[in-house]
């Protein structure tokens, strides 16, 4: 199908990924996704292992550690290019989140419009990290609020909206300086994997580190 080659979808993927590069494990089983559509075939994904998932927080730890130095207007000019590259490929990807989760094709296309429009609030809210400047009863003191990013924060999200969750909360993380892991649910890993490729293009033309955002797809009682 058309749509998984624009989108980078191959016969068997990678679940696990630190930004641009992928993790290479193919011993934890492998996902075998088939569409509520017309019950075919679409693609498998290799799940990550636990070693995956210490070098994917590792890798983080240390990507926080640049991005939170970087002004929040500059991390918000990172998210408005992300948000004009979900806008090239709406249409492969709502289309693939309409046949992976089984959704309708508009409310696919609605999803990633969802993205692009977290992506522009998100932009927004990167100049407005304000803090307030407060009058104190000591004398040659000043008293103030500062925001201070968190470090790594994990999205899980559900079948349901297989995007535009993660989006609502990775967007918003990311102006404030926090890095991002991503938990999608194991049954439509594939819109995921396409998303984590279409960022990676932004983070490698930016010059931007590994961590930034991360991509993890393995077992429950495990990885999970």
């Amino acid at each position: 199908m058309q749509f998984l080659n624009d989108l980078g979808i191959n016969k068997s993927n990678f679940g696990s990924s630190t930004g641009q590069n992928w993790n290479k494990t193919k011993t934890e089983g492998e996902l075998k996704i088939h569409s509520p559509v017309d019950g075919k075939f679409i693609a498998s994904v290799y799940q990550a292992s636990e070693k995956d998932y210490e070098k994917v927080i590792h890798t983080a730890e240390k990507a926080f550690l640049e991005w939170r130095m970087i002004p929040a207007p500059k991390r918000g000019e990172t998210v408005r290019q992300i948000g004009n590259r979900l806008r090239k490929y709406k249409e492969p990807l709502g289309t693939l989140v309409s046949y992976e989760m089984g959704k309708s094709l508009q409310e696919g296309l609605g999803e990633v419009q969802e993205m692009i429009d977290i992506c522009d609030f998100a932009v927004g809210q990167s100049r407005q990290l304000y803090g307030f400047t407060m009058q104190s009863e000591r004398p040659m003191h000043r008293m103030y609020d500062q925001y201070h990013p968190l470090g790594i924060v994990c999205t899980i999200s559900a079948f349901n909206f297989p995007v535009a969750v993660w989006s609502w909360n990775a967007m918003i993380a990311a102006v404030c300086g926090d890095v991002n892991l991503w938990k999608p649910s194991s049954k439509v890993p594939l819109t995921a994997i396409a998303t984590q490729s279409i960022i990676a293009q932004v983070l490698k033309e930016n010059n931007l580190p590994e961590g930034i955002f991360t991509l993890i797809i393995g077992k429950g009682s495990t990885v999970g």
